[in-house]
């Protein structure tokens, strides 16, 4: 055996290697504690020593030497971590299918970038610098620019009222407008909340048009007070009065107004457009009529009667009871509750309160059913809506108010439907025939308004809070392929949920059978880039949807599998400016949508938002080589469905009672085969527990 240095067998008394490990050979006598310096360790029976290992020679340092290496040996751990963690991410990455990437079909080049985007009929209406555009849906060619604002567009509405448009355009100061576009010709019909007196201008927050175009809604806020406006409109005299107009225009002034109104000089001899529109600033056409003013519900306070024989001699109906709404308690009993609820909690009340923000409506206008009671001399026209529904930021209740009142009457809600909890979203069909309440708790509660009857009520899953909710045209699997069915389908719902934590769910209901929740997509952990921000269902393919991340990937989602079919993208030169809020938008009766796309080059070089270089992009599905045979043969007629027993669901009521007994009967025979296995092994527990007590 060779004889080591010093310095590399010796070791201070006490060390973590004499205390964890026992050496082969020990020196012989007792050991003394060296001093710290080398020079004065003995050399002495060096033969008495043995080679050691690298960790026990790391822990023969003196510190502070020991604790540096400590520090440098777990850097470089967890550096290794790291990198191994990063590896494996990379080598998941490129083992992950990755979806097929279509480019647009068409490209529209805006000078200014449009900050809005509304689809109807064959035209898109885009907001921007000091008014708004109309492009064809088909060529993506402008054929009229409306510029008359001093302020830019920052949303828009566009409304099918048949072979007319009803456009709501609301600038940067708050003011909605409201324009008809009929044929050739675009009409101002009146702007609903603009004031000579700046002061006194209120903002215009949202809108809503019912199915048909007869009634609209506007949120309006202003001098720190919140209220909804109601209007009646009387879209028949507009097309009395645009088809039959009491004088015509110049030719001649015509075409100098068709030159002025449409052309741009910035992009008139660059961009091809149609003249074809023309604003006709000329006609006055018939306001629409208000109808009432609606205001977020009172804080509950007590009442001034003093007996209840008092209430009841002067209540007039019992619409309400039980909301808590119309009730009757003494203002000593909220005092009471209110100074109780302080004492519990006043540890938590002391803190500094901030500022409530002002409550916020959701608000939906419903048709005639079941569930709606209105008075018997009220005759609705059929197809035209006669309640609206609102739900204020807090709120537990859904009111309902009727459409068929004067400013006159009470503007009460007739009927009121209460909640466990606030409600926090609420959505209507577009075909207006089913509604659902999503709560603060995470419950929702699904109503056909049809049938009159509720579709159940479920609960997401822990910690989930609904997002947006967004329905699907209801569709069922045949040998692999979403088809819509032919004819109509009644009390069956699927909707798609997507709740704050960027989480996305399916819900399918059905009259017969209670809602069913699946996960379509789960929370991202780990890479936070692809959490969901956005989700707009696609009616031209059954059961597809285009999922939005904030990564600024666009993908067609077939919910029925799970799994992603393809992915979209502008051309690598354009890239989403705001990828979370990306401007977007689906027809309902085209198989296409609108994406805009921004010149990441020219931000920088550009000296404002609005000269940034800007295109909007036109995708459409049937395009491409993918999704050309989806939407071909995507229904699935009665008799197909009468044949395949995989939709007992969608059967007349005989052919179900009858596939029923069919079923049963089967079941029985099997449950006798069963019955008598049961037995048999009864028999034999039994003969073996006579046997042991007979051993007793």
């Amino acid at each position: 055996m060779f004889p080591a240095p010093p310095s590399a067998m010796t070791a201070p008394k006490g060390s973590r290697t004499q205390k964890m490990k026992l050496p082969i050979f020990t020196r012989k006598g007792t050991l003394k504690v060296p001093s710290p310096t080398e020079e004065d360790w003995s050399k002495d029976d060096e033969e008495d020593y043995i080679f050691k290992g690298p960790d026990q020679e790391l822990d023969s340092l003196p510190q502070p030497y020991r604790m540096i290496n400590k520090l440098v040996n777990y850097l470089f751990d967890c550096s290794w971590e790291i990198i191994e963690e990063r590896d494996k991410s990379r080598k998941a990455e490129l083992s992950r299918i990755q979806p097929t990437i279509y480019p647009p079909l068409m490209e529209s080049k805006l000078n200014k970038m449009p900050h809005c985007m509304a689809l109807s009929q064959d035209y898109v209406f885009i907001g921007g610098t000091k008014g708004f555009s109309i492009y064809s849906l088909y060529n993506a060619k402008r054929v009229y620019a409306w510029e008359k604002l001093k302020v830019d567009v920052t949303s828009i509405w566009a409304t099918d009222l048949g072979s007319e448009i009803l456009i709501a355009p609301v600038d940067e100061m708050g003011i909605i407008r409201l324009f008809y576009f009929y044929k050739d010709g675009l009409y101002l019909i009146k702007a609903i909340n603009e004031v000579d007196d700046t002061s006194k201008q209120t903002t215009c927050v949202k809108m809503e048009v019912s199915e048909g175009g007869d009634f609209a809604a506007f949120l309006l806020q202003g001098a720190g007070d919140i209220w909804l406006d109601v209007y009646k409109l009387p879209k028949e005299s507009w097309l009395k009065e645009v088809e039959h107009p009491q004088f015509a225009l110049n030719p001649k002034k015509r075409v100098r107004q068709l030159q002025l109104d449409t052309l741009d000089p910035m992009t008139a001899d660059n961009l091809e457009m149609d003249i074809n529109i023309c604003f006709r600033g000329d006609f006055k056409l018939s306001h629409p009529v208000y109808i009432m003013k609606i205001k977020p519900p009172k804080p509950v306070a007590g009442t001034a009667f003093k007996t209840p024989l008092e209430v009841f001699a002067k209540i007039e109906d019992c619409c309400g009871l039980g909301s808590g709404q119309n009730h009757f308690i003494k203002e000593s009993q909220w005092d009471q509750q209110a100074s109780i609820f302080k004492a519990t909690y006043q540890k938590y009340l002391d803190g500094e309160r901030e500022e409530e923000p002002l409550s916020m409506a959701t608000f939906h206008f419903l048709f005639p059913s079941c569930l709606i009671a209105m008075p018997a001399e009220v005759k609705n026209p059929p197809g035209v809506a006669c309640v609206l529904g609102v739900h204020w930021t807090g709120s537990h209740n859904f009111f309902l108010y009727s459409l068929n009142r004067t400013l006159k009457d009470k503007f009460d809600p007739e009927s009121v439907w209460p909640c466990a909890a606030p409600i926090v979203v609420s959505q209507l069909s577009h075909c207006c025939s089913y509604l659902v309440l999503a709560c603060e708790d995470g419950v929702l509660t699904l109503w056909d308004l049809d049938e009159g009857l509720s579709l159940g009520v479920i609960a997401l899953p822990e910690k989930c809070i609904c997002q947006s909710v967004h329905f699907l045209k209801y569709f069922l699997v045949h040998k692999g392929r979403n088809m819509y069915p032919e004819g109509p389908v009644k009390s069956r719902v699927k909707c798609v949920v997507l709740c704050t934590d960027a989480s996305l769910h399916l819900v399918a209901a059905s009259g017969t059978q209670g809602p069913t929740l699946s996960l379509l997509v789960e929370r991202p952990v780990k890479h936070l880039d692809e959490a969901i921000c956005a989700v707009a269902p696609v009616q031209a393919f059954p059961g597809m949807v285009l999922v939005f991340s904030s990564n600024g990937a666009v993908q067609l989602m077939d919910v029925a599998k799970p799994q992603t079919v393809c992915a979209f993208a502008p051309p690598r030169s354009y890239l989403l400016a705001i990828p979370w809020k990306p401007v977007f938008v689906v027809s309902l009766h085209h198989p296409c949508f609108l994406l805009r796309g921004d010149h990441p080059d020219e931000i920088g070089s550009a000296s404002k938002a609005d000269d940034i270089p800007t295109s909007v992009f036109y995708f459409n599905f049937e395009a491409y080589p993918l999704l050309e045979n989806i939407s071909r043969n995507c229904t699935i007629s009665q008799t197909d469905m009468l044949d395949d027993m995989a939709f007992p669901q969608a059967l007349p009521l005989e052919k179900r009672c009858e596939i029923f007994f069919q079923k049963r009967l089967k079941k029985l025979a099997n449950n006798k085969v069963k019955e008598q296995e049961h037995w048999t092994r009864l028999r034999r527990y039994s003969l073996l527990l006579q046997r042991e007590n007979l051993k007793k």
